[in-house]
């Protein structure tokens, strides 16, 4: 019966999307596109249905939701509280939480290690909905070691559906709480050097010959929260150099603690703060990864990843993530020709904006 409740990120095929949201989606047809993925899979939908299907549990949480002030975000957090607390609470039919245990331990034992440490990782059905960005509404969790931990996780990535933020968030773009449903990921976790995030577009003007790095030391959360002012890097799309390097003093790292089995905040010795946290051949080799990501989706990319320690010099770039990028994206593009241009000069200046773009960038490196 697992076969109903599990697709494994390298099995993924596109009819699988509605069971496992954008998320798991994204992973699987990005394994299936040869991207260095780590391994996992997806607990589809079908088991949070299940749970859904409880008609004590559905009348309780109804109860509680239409009594909800979300304008008054105390009362919300009140209200999240004690739903949540029903959801991970409610018993799980056996063949499911049998499912997640046997899947685990799969992947255990096709990584090679016993309690493989583990990302359990939300993945809701309403996450890329177009007029709206449900991503980081729902909760994610690091390291997670155990199938009694793993299974655990599962049941608060389930019940992070109803967060206060998740909750306001549906409030505020007029949706629902029965549009989501919610997958779960359990992936391979990577212990990283380094991490950050990548848009294939220059997210300040949008220049799409350009690809934008952000990244510091230890997991992306410190990039992805905004607890540091990451280095930044430019990179010209097409000819993969380097164009302009940005250097910020970083105060903290997410790490690995050992003796506690999770990730910690650490402040950054000063020495160490403001170095570069990546080479050149690093951020060359993160460009490369993400113009393959862009290539593959045929638009400009959001995309997390990480430089696995784990990994041989040279092949530590992992991809954890790519959405579509949502900013630039939806603006209308320039008209060719702008006021007081004939059609012709319009096409002769759209056509010289990329040398003239190089020109500038080429500038830029020189006073780095």
């Amino acid at each position: 019966m697992s076969a109903e409740f599990i697709v494994w990120f390298d099995d993924y095929r596109d009819s699988d999307r509605p069971r496992v949201g954008g998320k798991n989606a994204s992973l699987g047809e990005l394994v299936g596109a040869g991207l260095p993925v780590p391994p996992g899979f997806a607990l589809t939908t079908e088991a949070y249905h299940f749970l859904r299907a409880d008609a004590d549990l559905s009348r309780r949480v109804r109860g509680l939701l239409s009594g909800v002030d979300l304008n008054d975000m105390a009362h919300t957090r009140e209200i999240s509280t004690e739903v949540r607390y029903l959801i991970e609470n409610a018993e799980v039919h056996a063949s499911i939480e049998e499912a997640i245990r046997v899947s685990y331990r799969k992947l255990c034992a096709d990584c090679g290690v016993e309690d493989l440490p583990v990302a359990v990782r939300s993945s809701a059905t309403a996450e890329d909905l177009p007029d709206a960005s449900f991503a980081g509404q729902q909760d994610t969790f690091l390291w997670v070691k155990g199938e009694d931990a793993v299974f655990e996780k599962v049941r608060q990535c389930w019940s992070s559906i109803f967060t206060d933020r998740a909750m306001a968030y549906r409030h505020e773009m007029g949706h629902e709480h029965e549009v989501i449903s919610m997958s779960v990921g359990i992936q391979k976790m990577v212990h990283p050097k380094t991490a950050g995030v990548a848009f294939t577009l220059n997210p300040s003007d949008g220049d799409p010959s350009q690809i934008a790095i952000d990244a510091s030391y230890g997991f992306g959360e410190a990039v992805v929260s905004g607890e540091v002012t990451p280095d930044n890097f430019l990179v010209d799309k097409v000819l993969l150099q380097v164009t302009r390097r940005t250097i910020s003093p970083k105060t903290v790292e997410f790490v690995l603690d050992e003796e506690r089995s999770g990730v910690v905040v650490r402040e950054i010795e000063p020495e160490r703060s403001t170095r570069p946290c990546l080479a050149d051949d690093e951020v060359i080799s993160v460009a490369a990864m993400a113009k393959a990501v862009e290539r593959h989706y045929g638009s400009p990319q959001d995309i997390e990843w990480a430089i696995d320690c784990e990994l041989p010099a040279g092949d530590g770039v992992v991809l954890l993530q790519s959405r579509p990028e949502t900013v630039w994206s939806r603006k209308k593009r320039r008209q060719v020709a702008r006021a007081g241009e004939t059609p012709l000069e319009g096409i002769v200046s759209t056509l010289l904006a990329p040398i003239h773009t190089r020109a500038k960038a080429s500038t830029v490196e020189r006073d780095t």
